[in-house]
């Protein structure tokens, strides 16, 4: 069997012409096939969840719809005769009523001394609830003398303690700024237990891996760790405060919000009843607003659900 060297057949397919003859026209061709397809393919469009597809109405809108419904309802309710003013007065009012407050100076007086029994309080409530979460929380010896006391202390309604209080501390300021530090304490000091407690091991071990002292580990890792637990707690801490101003401001007070209500309610003033309890509800939106504008500035590293 040989196997022949010799060219192949002149009389073959000659395809040395066709290149030469196609090249020049291939960028024509190439454009020409792009501009097709481009005319062939459909429009891309972005894919868009269905939550941002929804008409979007302005959040403060929509938090506002709930009690400006509740003001309508409660106006068509007085207007219709179906409240009476001796039961609860019409929104109309209790906004001339507050405006008189307002003008003769009785309304800002009172909001002032609440104001500073609530802070002197809080202060000393979160010096004591956190105080003892930290002792309790880093230290086994700490748990062991401060838990068991705190969990049977919680149990007793601070409400109760107010006679034993003015039998300390009399009928001044003190026994009214005692009951809000007792009242703020017990929920700053489950929160914050909880959130020392609620740290992962792992990080502990990791920044013992990397040298960090006993501090350096509370400092960059346990106190960071526990924050979003003490902001709960310090919001749940405000709520209470107010809970506890209402009933101290009842231990023979001479100002403040509940001195106001005290005398209305000696007077079957419903309208002044009402204002007080919506200047409490007030103070304590806006305090909520302040402690949660403080979390969403120093919880910034931690990204969370915010809801769809």
């Amino acid at each position: 069997m040989s196997i022949s060297h010799a060219p192949p057949d002149s009389h073959g397919p000659d395809i040395s012409g066709i290149s030469e003859f196609t090249e020049p026209t291939s960028t024509n061709s190439e454009s020409t096939d792009s501009k097709s397809v481009d005319h062939a393919l459909p429009e891309l469009e972005p894919i868009v969840p269905a939550s941002a597809r929804r008409t979007r109405v302005p959040r403060w809108l929509r938090r506002t719809s709930g009690p400006v419904l509740l003001l309508v309802l409660w106006q068509v309710l007085s207007s219709t005769g179906v409240l009476t003013a001796d039961v609860l007065a019409s929104p109309g009012t209790i906004a001339r009523v507050a405006g008189d407050l307002v003008s003769d100076g009785s309304l800002t007086n009172a909001m002032g001394v609440s104001l500073q029994r609530v802070a002197v309080g809080l202060l000393f409530g979160t010096v004591v609830g956190t105080g003892l979460a930290l002792v309790s929380g880093l230290f086994r010896v700490g748990e062991d003398l401060v838990d068991a006391s705190v969990q049977m202390l919680r149990t007793v309604p601070f409400v109760g303690l107010i006679p034993l209080f003015i039998i300390w501390f009399g009928i001044g300021e003190a026994p009214k700024v005692a009951i809000i530090t007792l009242g703020v304490s017990f929920p700053l000091y489950l929160n914050v237990y909880a959130g020392i407690r609620g740290v992962d091991s792992q990080l502990i071990e990791a920044g013992e891996s990397l040298g960090l002292s006993r501090w350096g580990l509370v400092r960059h890792v346990v106190l960071p760790g526990a924050l979003p637990g003490a902001m709960t707690g310090l919001r749940y801490s405000l709520g209470i405060a107010w809970l506890a101003l209402v009933f101290a401001e009842q231990i023979n007070a001479d100002a403040g919000i509940g001195f106001l209500m005290v005398q209305a309610r000696d007077f079957l003033r419903t309208d002044v009843i009402v204002v007080c309890l919506i200047v409490y509800a007030f103070l304590g939106l806006l305090a909520d607003f302040i402690v949660r504008s403080l979390e969403r500035l120093l919880l910034q590293w931690r990204p969370t659900f915010t809801g769809r």
